[in-house]
């Protein structure tokens, strides 16, 4: 496949796909400036379109993936730091009588943090994913192979 495509439709495929990075100086760069190249060059090359709509899908997907991850482990955060929350303890009305009673019968270290321990390891493992296949991706299509990502939702066809 490589002896049909172009250096620069290699090249811009695999900036798509590195221009994922852009997240850790942009807010939401990982799907804006994906979005913004893939659609400038969608029409003139396949494989642009191609890759562009991978990446697209495989974002798009992890921040689905990340929003459920976190919605689940909030009920599991306000539970395991129940007197946190409390007006009292924000305006620091009653501070001086603020303790965690952790070895108490009112608290359950394994019901509470287990469970927030997990949505927190796994989505350590979605940023981790998404640097390995995103590295992946970039070296794969700028040696003009295509590239699928895993576990990722077809947004756009």
């Amino acid at each position: 496949m490589t002896d049909t495509l172009s250096k620069h439709e290699r090249n811009l495929s695999a900036f798509i796909h590195a221009s994922v990075f852009s997240r850790y100086f942009l807010p939401l760069g990982n799907i804006i400036l994906p979005l913004i190249l893939w659609s400038i060059n969608k029409k003139d090359y396949k494989f642009v379109d191609y890759n562009g709509k991978q990446v697209l899908n495989f974002q798009i997907s992890l921040l689905l993936y990340a929003l459920v991850l976190g919605v689940l482990s909030i009920p599991f955060l306000f539970g395991a730091f129940p007197n946190v929350f409390e007006v009292d303890h924000i305006l620091f009305n009653s501070f001086k009588g603020f303790h965690w009673n952790i070895n108490g019968d009112n608290f359950n270290f394994r019901n509470k943090f287990i469970p927030f321990g997990i949505a927190v390891i796994a989505q350590g493992g979605l940023v981790i994913l998404n640097i390995i296949y995103t590295i992946l991706g970039t070296l794969r299509t700028n040696e003009g192979q295509t590239f699928k990502y895993p576990i990722s939702i077809n947004f756009i066809k």
